[in-house]
């Protein structure tokens, strides 16, 4: 079954006492959807978990599908991530890195279960596809990958990517995908990485460090000499003999 995607999604303007309402609609969807899928769950069950009318979905989302793409893309889950926050040119390659892997980080922040559900909204939605994460890709993944990219060729001095700045760059972003496809993991073993976000926030300041290594690991392979970004501290005491 596919359902209709745009290629960006507007949302319906809402009065301040409306967000709860429309978010209790999204929690309630997200869990639902997980659990069922697109074609078996309903609207009326996703009403009365949310503890709302079904005509509040066709308000706030226009129907099934509307709530499906919302939920989909539902920034609290999935934060956006604009090409320009990765190749901008007052960007540094330090900011770029932060900005990427704060996506991944933040997310988890909403609580372990919140994000399992999402995670598993997706590997659901890659078995019994929509188009939703076909969406996904084309809208927002391709984009800040090719983004990443063209900041890391600037880094090492290479006018178009390879398939080694390719393979960095998914690299790159597989130590933020990490802490959602392996939660469970980070849960059982050492949980006090992961389970507040001052540790979050701790655990981003180190994978922006590994970050940053990698790719001046990867200049160096090559023989370039890399610019220097504005290192953070953290990443600087990494250097230090």
């Amino acid at each position: 079954m596919s359902i209709p995607l745009p290629e960006t999604i507007s949302p319906k303007p809402i009065r301040s006492d409306g967000v709860e309402a429309r978010n209790r609609l999204l929690d309630a969807a997200l869990q639902l959807f997980a659990e069922q899928g697109f074609a078996k769950t309903s609207i009326r069950e996703i009403a009365q978990a949310a503890q709302a009318n079904v005509a509040s979905i066709s308000y706030y989302f226009g129907d099934k599908a509307g709530l499906y793409r919302a939920v989909f893309s539902d920034p609290r889950t999935n934060p956006p991530l604009p090409p320009e926050a990765l190749d901008g040119s007052d960007v540094t390659l330090e900011q770029a890195m932060r900005g990427l892997l704060s996506s991944f980080l933040e997310p988890l922040k909403q609580g372990h279960v919140t994000q399992q559900q999402y995670m598993k909204l997706c590997f659901r939605e890659m078995l019994e596809p929509t188009g939703a994460w076909q969406h996904e890709i084309d809208a927002n993944i391709a984009p800040a990958h090719m983004a990443l990219t063209r900041g890391l060729c600037r880094h090492v001095g290479l006018a178009e990517a390879d398939d080694d700045i390719h393979r960095l760059a998914f690299t790159i972003s597989g130590l933020g995908v990490m802490l959602h496809v392996g939660n469970d993991l980070y849960t059982q073993i050492r949980p006090g990485l992961v389970n507040t976000p001052q540790a979050l926030d701790a655990y981003l300041d180190r994978l922006v460090s590994y970050a940053l290594v990698l790719v001046d690991a990867e200049a160096l392979r090559r023989g370039a000499k890399a610019p220097a970004p504005a290192h953070s501290p953290e990443y600087t005491s990494l250097q230090a003999p």
